[in-house]
């Protein structure tokens, strides 16, 4: 006769701290955060995580005890920070254009959310990169500045630029040309 264990559920917890100023919507596994630069939204796994809010924390619930379960707990604890971070702050990436022979201009072109990277390399045809959600590029001479509330929608802009000018089928220590992120 087979045994049957009961079945163990073990709660992990951690908080988030609300600062001044920001405003804190949860509903089940989707969060609302509202501050002076803007407002951001997003939804977890609700068969994962549960969220609550309690005396100016967020407090995240994972039921499981692997090591998924103890991962996916910080990983929604670290969205939730960077997105009251977005809303306070902001982020930001500098790009720097380099170029060797050829004058690399760059335009955005605010209507159609793209960026627009003319005679690079020599080329004839200019390359685009796309501007995610409502993240602000300018361009000030060898600049461009990447700005907005969402860490991943200024981090995939600045990928967008960083791949519009990538260099196939040539020695990449001879040209080097292309937008880089400065650190």
């Amino acid at each position: 006769m087979p045994r049957y264990y009961p079945v163990v559920t073990m709660i992990q917890t951690t908080e988030v701290e609300v600062p001044q100023g920001v405003k804190v919507e949860v509903s089940g596994a989707r969060i609302k955060v509202e501050g002076p630069k803007g407002k951001l939204e997003r939804k977890f796994d609700e068969n994962i995580v549960q969220l609550e809010k309690q005396d100016g924390k967020v407090v995240v619930k994972v039921l499981g005890k692997r090591k998924f379960h103890t991962a996916y707990l910080y990983t929604v604890a670290s969205h939730i920070r960077n997105m009251i971070r977005g809303v306070t702050e902001g982020f930001k990436k500098e790009m720097i254009v380099v170029f060797a022979h050829f004058p690399i201009k760059v335009e955005v072109d605010e209507k159609r959310k793209l960026v627009i990277i003319s005679n690079f390399l020599g080329e004839k045809a200019p390359r685009y990169a796309k501007i995610v959600g409502d993240t602000k590029v300018r361009v000030e001479g060898d600049r461009v500045y990447v700005e907005g509330i969402s860490k991943e929608d200024v981090g995939q802009t600045a990928a967008n630029i960083r791949w519009a000018t990538k260099i196939k089928d040539k020695d990449p220590r001879v040209f080097m040309d292309g937008i880089y992120e400065v650190k």
